[in-house]
């Protein structure tokens, strides 16, 4: 009996359990397989290019020495030449000035600049025009729009509560003035990783950690460790993606799938900024006060003045249920957050300190008043009868608080936000099994990963009130023996005025992106970019005056075949501007752009629907707002502006490494049918009639001169006048009811001499060739 229960159990377990012993031998074999396919991916999409450190090669020897007329010519014409390809002829002088004053402003030259740069035969025509173009505060707009995409700036905190941040536009101010002074991009980088630590009494420098500080937040997270790994994780993703053009992220999980960085490596990254929190309330030190900080704190002082009695009685009553308050709002918090904020001080670790911190700002009388409201009817837990006679009492005093209002700055603050560590001993930095924040497994120190400088040698220093590690970090990127940073940041330059970088990816250089096209050429951009100085201004006036940059966009079909991506540059890259561009030169050209530079963000105007009865934006705001160049536009993370968010402006939750650039009928759409566009097109016709008049052709010369920087063909006049023809035909039509009321050019001087029916024609031809590919393309 025994032997056939033997013989029965050994049947079975055989049965049950072979192909679980299959599928584990098919796994192993799959797991094999992938292994093997990833090691010949990974051999056969070696990076060590990127790793290697900057070599300083000359310019190489070519047959056409009379095309070339910078050094950065010799290393494309010698590619060119290798595949027997003949470059471009010279751009128009007329393309050439809209095409550098788009890149280097964001906005279109004027007709009066385009005729002094045609008229100007002397051989340094070329460099007057850069050199103008980089002097000018238009410039650092310009550049410091594409360095805000980087920084994942905005002026909300996001989340679902997309809080105000009244503080974030002195960075956004910062990278501007940085980019005009021409600030080394060495000394920029040092800045905005560790400006508190290096210079804790420059208040510039530590606006600059801005960059770190811009992550989106929210108060109302409960897991305030949770919170913490997130905002550290933001930040090592952001430095390896923005600075370093690695995709690091993903060894947060498990060891890179193609780079060979691994995940202890990556939370020893991460471990640099274990310290690190966000502050929001940092006083403006007295003397260094702008114009708009002025008129904040003296009409914040009316207001606090009118409002002071009233607010004591407010506090008074949150008074009586203050510590109720604050316990029922950390009861709400998890366990190991209240176990820090329970502790005595004296007991305090590195991590205690940073959730106390936290606790501390998110812990104001807005959260009392919630618990208020929230107690005062019968249904809520913590209800208290005396809770609602209370609450009656508090919105009694609230209207009375709302009466003064209009006295109260809508905009501004007297604070700045900076980054800087909660004390000078770290906290523990643990590796995440999975990634998962509740999994820690081995603790790790700071270290760069191997991958990329594995002789690194790190020289972290604490202060009495920091850790040092953040310098150590930003000491180490901007060093001129670091591999990657100069390329990067060239690389990225050179996408800014070519449309693709010279390595296509510019946010990834390791196996998933794409190898330079001609890595010499990047080395040498990058150690020169290094040699004089980190200068972004000598950079850029070297690529913009190099014959490369001047060359033609016209097509020529042969190198659709030959080289079919531009990737050797035979022709000039056209491309559709960008939001900012498109709008900015539209603004512009009406003759209604505001220039005014800095200050707290604004709030153009948007579609009704959109911010009637919305919180988020500014409904009734000044019509000056609306006039003002994009980048001043505030950046609510939850609502983007409604007419830049169409042309594929930036993202604002995570790094934005390159524009896209999409074609949608939406973008025709918004052009034709927004109300802005439309009265900015009736400005810009009232200044043409106020420029040349209304008679004859000279009109619609003018109105070419403005957009596209040059004059219409004889043919272009022809359908030109055949529009406006039947433009007045259908405006007479549709005007025709009890009530005349048409569109007609705004801003007029002698509007009696006007014939109204051709003048609201032209508006609409204005407004259509506004709207036209050649006037939102840079060619």
């Amino acid at each position: 009996m025994q032997i056939w229960r033997l013989v029965i159990s050994l049947t079975l377990g055989f049965i049950f359990c072979l192909p679980a012993f299959v599928t584990s031998a098919q796994e192993q074999t799959k797991n094999a397989k992938a292994k093997s396919a990833l090691a010949k991916y990974k051999a056969k999409k070696n990076r060590g290019w990127a790793y290697k450190k900057v070599k300083n090669f000359s310019p190489p020897n070519v047959k056409d020495q009379a095309w070339a007329i910078s050094d950065i010519d010799y290393f494309i014409l010698k590619k060119l030449e290798d595949k027997q390809i003949a470059p471009s002829t010279d751009a128009e002088k007329y393309q050439f000035i809209r095409r550098a004053t788009l890149d280097s402003w964001g906005m279109v030259p004027t007709p009066e600049e385009v005729t002094a740069f045609q008229n100007d035969t002397s051989a340094q025509a070329y460099e007057n025009l850069v050199d103008r173009l980089l002097s000018s505060p238009r410039f650092g707009v310009r550049q410091a729009k594409r360095w805000l995409d980087l920084a994942r700036y905005a002026d909300s905190a996001g989340y679902e509560s997309d809080d105000t941040r009244a503080n974030m536009w002195r960075y956004r101010d910062y990278v501007v003035d940085a980019f005009n002074q021409d600030k080394p991009f060495d000394q920029f980088i040092l800045e905005q990783l560790a400006g508190d630590e290096l210079w804790p009494e420059n208040q510039q420098a530590m606006i600059a950690t801005g960059f770190l500080a811009s992550a989106p937040d929210s108060g109302t997270f409960r897991d305030f460790l949770m919170r913490k790994y997130v905002l550290e994780t933001d930040m090592t993703n952001m430095v390896g993606e923005t600075l370093l053009a690695s995709r690091v992220g993903c060894a947060r999980c498990h060891d890179h799938k193609f780079d060979d960085i691994s995940q202890k490596e990556y939370f020893q990254l991460q471990s640099f900024f274990v310290n690190s929190a966000a502050h929001e309330e940092l006083l403006v030190r007295p003397g260094t006060e702008t114009q708009w900080d002025i008129e904040y704190q003296k009409q914040q002082a009316i207001y606090d003045d009118a409002t002071l009695a009233i607010r004591k009685q407010q506090t008074a009553i949150l008074d009586q249920i203050r510590e109720e308050g604050f316990a029922w709002r950390r009861g709400r918090y998890f366990p190991n957050a209240r176990a820090s904020i329970y502790k005595p001080q004296e007991q305090w670790t590195p991590l205690d300190r940073w959730v106390n911190q936290r606790a501390d700002f998110v812990e104001v009388d807005a959260q009392i008043m919630r618990y208020l409201r929230a107690t005062q009817t019968e249904e809520h837990a913590a209800y208290k009868p005396i809770y609602a006679g209370l609450w009656k009492e508090y919105q009694k005093l609230q209207a009375k608080v709302d009466e003064f209002k209009h006295l109260k700055p809508k905009r501004g603050s007297k604070y700045y936000t900076a980054i800087s560590d909660v004390g000078a001993e770290p906290g523990k930095t643990y590796i995440r099994y999975s990634g998962i924040h509740e999994r820690p497994t081995d603790a790790v120190d700071p270290a760069i990963p191997a991958l990329w400088d594995k002789n690194a040698q790190l020289d972290i220093q604490p202060t009495a009130s920091s850790t040092g590690r953040r310098t150590a970090l930003a000491q180490w990127i901007a060093s001129s023996d670091n591999p990657l940073t100069a390329r990067v940041f060239v690389n990225r330059i050179w996408s800014h005025y070519f449309e693709r970088g010279i390595a296509a990816n510019v946010g990834d250089f390791g196996r998933a992106g794409s190898p330079p096209t001609h890595p010499k050429l990047l080395d040498y951009l990058a150690y020169h970019f290094m040699e004089n100085g980190w200068s972004v201004k000598s950079l850029t006036r070297q690529i913009m005056l190099s014959r490369t940059y001047r060359q033609s966009s016209v097509e020529r079909p042969e190198l659709s075949r030959l080289d079919p991506k531009n990737e050797l540059l035979a022709v000039y890259p056209r491309k559709r501007l960008d939001a900012e561009q498109i709008r900015d030169s539209l603004l512009y050209v009406s003759g209604l752009l505001d220039e005014t530079y800095g200050g707290p963000a604004v709030f153009p105007k948007m579609p009704e629907h959109m911010v009637k009865g919305n919180k988020f934006w500014e409904a009734n705001a000044p019509e000056s707002d609306s006039k003002r160049r994009s980048i001043y536009t505030f950046v609510r993370r939850g609502l983007p502006y409604a007419f830049t968010s169409v042309f594929d402006a930036a993202e604002a939750n995570n790094p934005h490494l390159k524009r896209d650039v999409s074609t949608t009928p939406l973008q025709a759409l918004a052009v034709l049918n927004s109300e802005e566009v439309f009265s900015w097109s009736q400005s810009l016709a009232g200044r043409i009639i106020n420029d040349v008049g209304f008679k004859g052709n000279d009109k619609l010369n003018r109105l070419y001169e403005i957009l596209f920087a040059r004059q219409p063909s004889r043919a272009e006049l022809n359908q030109l006048n055949q529009f406006l023809a039947k433009q007045e035909s259908i405006v007479m039509e549709k005007s025709w009811s009890d009530q005349f009321a048409i569109a007609v050019p705004t801003g007029v001087a002698a509007v009696t001499k006007l014939n109204p029916i051709k003048a609201s024609a032209f508006v609409d031809l204005v407004h259509a060739m506004s709207n036209s590919n050649e006037f939102v393309y840079r060619f």
